[in-house]
């Protein structure tokens, strides 16, 4: 574990702003929509936390919009995906048997339950497809929403066994974006006859006479009511679950959902006090598959469930520690919305990002460790690293490969979560985020931000790299030293440094030990005379590759 990075995250939290102080203790108004200041730190604190990364061009756009504006337009869904995953593994020799050919989709096409090879290869290409979609530019939380929603359904195809084909999990990434901005109820349900998720955790199996626990429980401890101290479900509860969802299961002709009568148990189901002693009357032949309605309905009657979801959505995007302050006046009223919506999704995100609790740098600006994802591609957003044109579809699918694997080597790699229970860093207490850091996966972040800033990261000759000169161009007045660190620590920091920190970063790297702000000025000014001049180039991107590796090698910048 570093110990200076976790010291900065405790640090971080106690230099508070004049504004900040005033609301340490109690917090009585901690949804009331936030009517301070909208500027530069406010919209880069939201961009970081709802998107993958701060922008320079977002961070001026957001600028013309009210924050009302902007959190609406963030909470806009964006269009499904134009791509589908392709056939990127007809290489070294190798051809998919069933005759799709390079760069041709695979979806529509079926496979055998005994070729394993060819499923496993149809995997990887949806993980690269899926990390894809996560890179692509936008200014909606659909996709980092998606990443939370298959965090709370955690599955893990890397363990999923060989009968769960890369469709049924393409399927399921679909599920979780169709239903990420829209209504939980219906999304629960939606996971509940996913093929993939039967699958996963039984539901195949789950037959009269022979029931399978596993899912029932889960959807219980993990998905609704959770393991609070007000969550009183029992044992019996999960076996009565379990007995609801018998018959749900899979084709194995068509490798669809569907109801299996046959297989279902058409007792009634008797369930604790903690469900008000609720009896789901059981149905035979088709009618049986309306029990799973009854079921939810009964799961959703119960006040906790909001309050898990809340207390889920808070650890993500806010702060793991949710004191007795924060479940009275943040998690309580915002699990009232929640159910005073239907549980609709949109609504409570929203009343979040528009209050005053949220942009409340004491409870919730540099105080987080960055996911290995958004370590990964806030990087990759921020600086603007060029991309291939997606038309291009060997050098698209070799980038993404690339930072597919930085992001996997630092522990998180989107369709392979270690427990049912999510990503260790959102829910393992009392480390929490801590989690993302140790002594490899710290020295692996600063490998990769030192590669991208020297001579990028290759694969398949294809070359992700950052160019700190069109990076810093984009700001208001680069050839001012003093300007050019504030505005890109604007962006790439959330943790304030001090004016000497700032000072000796311009000497020692900008000033190349010169004492004039000048000596960076005249370099600047002599390179945009002539971009094409070698010498004069040469200059000016050597002292900004410093300048910029110097950034990154803070233990501040892995914070958000």
């Amino acid at each position: 574990m570093n110990e200076t990075l976790l010291t900065k995250t405790t640090v971080a939290k106690q230099q508070l702003s004049p504004a900040a102080k005033k609301l340490q203790g109690p917090l009585t108004e901690g949804l009331q929509e936030y009517s301070g200041t909208w500027d530069t730190p406010q919209i880069v604190h939201l961009l970081k936390r709802t998107l993958f990364g701060a922008k320079q061009k977002d961070i001026q756009y957001f600028k013309t919009k009210t924050l009302s504006q902007a959190v609406d337009e963030i909470l806009q869904p964006t269009t499904a995906p134009s791509s589908v995953p392709l056939n990127n593994y007809n290489v070294n020799g190798y051809a998919d048997p069933t005759g799709v050919a390079l760069w041709q989709t695979w979806i529509n096409t079926g496979i055998s339950l005994a070729d394993t090879e060819l499923n496993r290869h149809r995997i990887d290409s949806l993980k690269t497809w899926w990390l894809g979609q996560a890179v692509q530019p936008s200014r909606s939380i659909h996709e980092k929403l998606t990443v939370f929603w298959h965090n709370h359904f955690a599955t893990n195809i890397n363990n999923s066994g060989d009968k769960i084909k890369a469709r049924f999990w393409y399927d399921h990434y679909l599920t979780l974006r169709q239903n990420a901005l829209g209504n939980f109820k219906t999304m629960a349900k939606a996971i509940t006859l996913d093929p993939a998720m039967l699958y996963f955790l039984n539901g195949d199996s789950n037959v009269k006479g022979s029931p399978n626990e596993n899912y029932a429980r889960e959807l219980q401890e993990l998905y609704t009511v959770g393991k609070g101290p007000n969550s009183k479900y029992t044992e019996d509860d999960v076996k009565a679950a379990a007995l609801v969802l018998t018959g749900h299961t899979v084709s194995p002709t068509t490798f669809t959902y569907f109801f299996d009568a046959g297989k279902h148990d058409a007792t009634n189901k008797e369930f604790s006090s903690f469900y008000s002693n609720k009896i789901i009357t059981g149905f035979s032949g088709a009618n049986g598959a309306s029990e799973v309605d009854a079921l939810l309905d009964m799961i959703f009657s119960q006040e906790e469930l909001s309050k898990h979801i809340c207390r889920k959505i808070y650890r993500f995007f806010i702060y793991y520690k949710i004191d007795s302050s924060i479940e009275q006046t943040v998690i309580t009223p915002l699990a009232q919305i929640f159910r005073n919506n239907n549980y609709a999704i949109q609504p409570v995100l929203s009343t979040l990002f528009k209050s005053k609790h949220f942009y409340d740098l004491v409870y919730s600006s540099a105080c987080v460790i960055k996911s290995p994802l958004d370590f990964v591609i806030d990087l990759c957003n921020e600086y603007n690293v060029v991309m291939p044109d997606t038309s291009n579809n060997e050098a698209t699918y070799a980038v993404w490969q690339s930072i597919q694997n930085e992001a996997s080597e630092m522990q998180q790699e989107l369709g392979a979560i270690p427990e049912v229970a999510g990503w260790y860093a959102y829910y393992q207490e009392p480390a929490f985020h801590e989690l993302w850091v140790n002594s490899s996966t710290y020295t692996r972040r600063n490998i990769f931000t030192d590669r991208m800033i020297a001579d990028g990261i290759m694969n398949n000759n294809q070359t992700i790299v950052i160019d700190p000169i069109a990076f810093a161009d984009q700001l208001a007045n680069p050839g001012d030293p003093n300007l050019l660190i504030n505005q890109s620590l604007e962006i790439l920091l959330r943790y304030p440094l001090s004016e000497s920190a700032k000072e000796f970063i311009k000497r020692s790297i900008l000033l190349s030990g010169q004492l004039q702000d000048y000596y960076w000025t005249n370099a600047w000014d002599a390179y945009k005379v002539d971009t094409s001049n070698p010498g004069t180039k040469a200059i000016v991107l050597s002292r900004l590759k410093s300048f910029y590796k110097y950034i990154m090698n803070l233990p501040e910048y892995h914070l958000c």
